[in-house]
């Protein structure tokens, strides 16, 4: 398969469109304009695993769940890229001087009403997390192994304001990877596949 930074660089050159959490139906709200955001999938250089958050369960939005480091595109960031280093920095105490950013893929669309940009990075050096208190209750790792086959993926569903949402989970030890989270990732798996 090549190094893991190879492997990245490839699925990066690969296509699978947009993604959105109506990808299994439901209709998205008429003409919004969708908020600039940026997320951190950070694999560390050596191992390969990646930087996931648990999200503290007081937070108002997505308590508890499990998250990218990242977040809104903030007035003083030039972009997305930018936005998903400083959250990065904020949420894990991720140094941007350790981050090699290697590139971008397409933007997910939320059903909160975000266009959530996944920026692709390996992380050199050791990394020792710093969780944000009131933001993050944990900071873990997932091997790559795990994220990047597609067979790891799989659709469960639940109501929600009255109608049933389909997503992607990936379940890994206690941790119930789903929603947008899983869609990026299971979007990174499918283009490593090819």
């Amino acid at each position: 398969m090549g190094t893991i930074r190879e492997t990245l660089t490839r699925a990066l050159s690969g296509t699978t469109g947009p993604s959105s959490d109506f990808d299994f139906g439901g209709a998205p709200p008429g003409e919004v304009a969708l908020r600039p955001a940026g997320v951190l999938a950070a694999f560390d250089a050596v191992d390969g695993r990646l930087i996931l958050t648990k999200r503290a369960s007081s937070l108002r939005h997505h308590p508890g769940q499990i998250a990218l480091p990242g977040g809104k595109v903030d007035p003083g960031d030039a972009d997305e890229i930018a936005a998903a280093l400083r959250e990065a920095h904020e949420e894990v105490g991720l140094d941007p001087a350790r981050v090699e950013v290697l590139g971008t893929m397409p933007a997910h669309r939320t059903i909160t009403g975000f266009a959530m940009t996944p920026v692709l990075a390996l992380v050199h050096g050791p990394f020792a997390p710093v969780p944000e208190m009131g933001e993050v209750e944990e900071v873990f790792t997932v091997p790559f192994a795990h994220v990047s086959d597609p067979a790891n993926y799989h659709v469960e569903g639940r109501i929600w304001r009255g109608a049933r949402r389909d997503y992607y989970v990936a379940p890994w030890g206690p941790y119930y990877i789903w929603g947008a989270t899983a869609r990026v990732l299971h979007s990174l798996a499918t283009r490593i596949a090819r």
